[in-house]
């Protein structure tokens, strides 16, 4: 008879039998923990680190460990989520939800860090409970007694403030989240950003379903800052020579390149749209470009719960636009700038349409497909 499921299973640990270290490429990795399950309770699972390398993961200390610790959700939560914050020198909050953002923020200036987290969450409040959050700096007590109100997985940041371990700790008032989980990661600085700058303990691997393994580079990005932003340029028999001509403005190309720092841990399909630093909506894992737009904007006319409009947006595209329908779809949602790859046989029509739209559209450096 198959074991009963209950909210127990969910909160015990389920240990397996794995090796104290394993050797793969000719690298070490030691063991650091079992964890308390896998992707589901019925599989047991266990993480490793690369042996003698400084990693913002692998090195994490556990400030306060939630009931048998962490799931392979949990970390692999952890590890998109710090892989979007580690883009930005402004203060930076990440929201994950099943190795999604459901929302990001980076902040403007002088804004507050809880100012920042609620821009993450209501992005998509409904799909931030149970969520696991990351920042890029110390977490002060204002934004943690925020978090504390709604149900949250984790925290994982560099450095909490005086005072504040004690609010994520006070499991009287607290209730909901007398099992959160505080991390203290590792330096944000070990984590590679840039084509150029992976070591080879960065590469990647994945598991096919008969025990093959792929090993891969890590998906980086060529887009270092908005000085990096070519206008969209291409050719082709049925238009000619076409090449953007709408300017973005400072904000929104801020607002570009933060948006393509997030796409980057988007599964692909995938799109973002972004204003004044905010996600206004994700949308992931379509089969189609202009269906992932149509997700993204579906989602923020039926989530969004921040003070944002869509008027005036940005917006990022993981990959080129095979027609014209996708640059129509943002825009018509009111999207003004764009950043996606080329690639395609109707790039010079795309930009023509986009020109005609007074939409900016700009070429970004490769495509970021995020297959995980």
């Amino acid at each position: 008879m198959a074991k009963e499921l209950t909210r127990d299973t969910y909160l015990s640990k389920h240990v397996g039998d794995f090796p104290a270290e394993v050797t793969i490429g000719g690298r070490t990795y030691v063991k650091v923990d079992d964890l308390r399950y896998g992707t589901n309770p019925h599989q047991a699972a266990c993480y490793y680190k690369p042996a003698g390398e400084i990693c913002a993961i692998g090195d994490m200390e556990i400030l306060k460990n939630g009931k048998s610790g962490l799931s392979q959700t949990n970390l692999e939560d952890i590890s998109y989520a710090l892989n979007i914050v580690k883009f930005f020198d402004r203060t930076a909050c990440a929201v994950m939800k099943h190795v999604n953002p459901s929302g990001a923020a980076v902040g403007l200036p002088g804004e507050s860090m809880k100012s920042v987290y609620l821009k993450a969450r209501d992005a998509d409040a409904r799909a931030a409970f149970g969520s696991v959050i990351a920042f890029n700096s110390e977490v002060d007590a204002d934004t943690a007694r925020e978090i504390m109100g709604t149900f949250v997985e984790c925290v994982v940041a560099p450095s909490y403030a005086p005072g504040v371990l004690e609010i994520f700790n006070d499991g009287e008032t607290y209730k909901l989240n007398r099992h959160i989980r505080i991390i203290r990661c590792g330096a944000l600085s070990s984590l590679p950003r840039f084509v150029g700058e992976a070591k080879e303990i960065h590469n990647t691997f994945k598991v096919l379903a008969d025990g093959s393994l792929v090993m891969a580079q890590p998906l980086l990005t060529s887009l270092h800052g908005i000085e990096d932003l070519v206008p969209a340029e291409a050719e082709n028999k049925r238009c000619g020579h076409q090449k953007s001509t709408v300017e973005a403005t400072e904000q929104q190309k801020l607002d570009l390149l933060a948006a393509w720092y997030v796409n980057l841990s988007v599964r692909s399909n995938g799109v973002v749209i972004m204003k004044d630093g905010q996600t206004l909506s994700v949308g992931t894992g379509e089969q189609d470009r202009v269906g992932a737009i149509e997700q993204a904007i579906a989602k923020f006319n039926q989530k969004y719960t921040g003070s944002g409009t869509l008027k005036d947006s940005v917006m990022s595209s993981d990959g080129f636009f095979p027609f014209e329908d996708g640059v129509e779809t943002a825009a018509k949602a009111g999207v003004t700038a764009i950043i996606a790859p080329s690639g395609s046989l109707r790039d010079a029509d795309v930009i023509k349409r986009a020109n005609e739209l007074g939409v900016a559209l700009y070429h970004a450096p490769e495509r970021i497909f995020s297959h995980h």
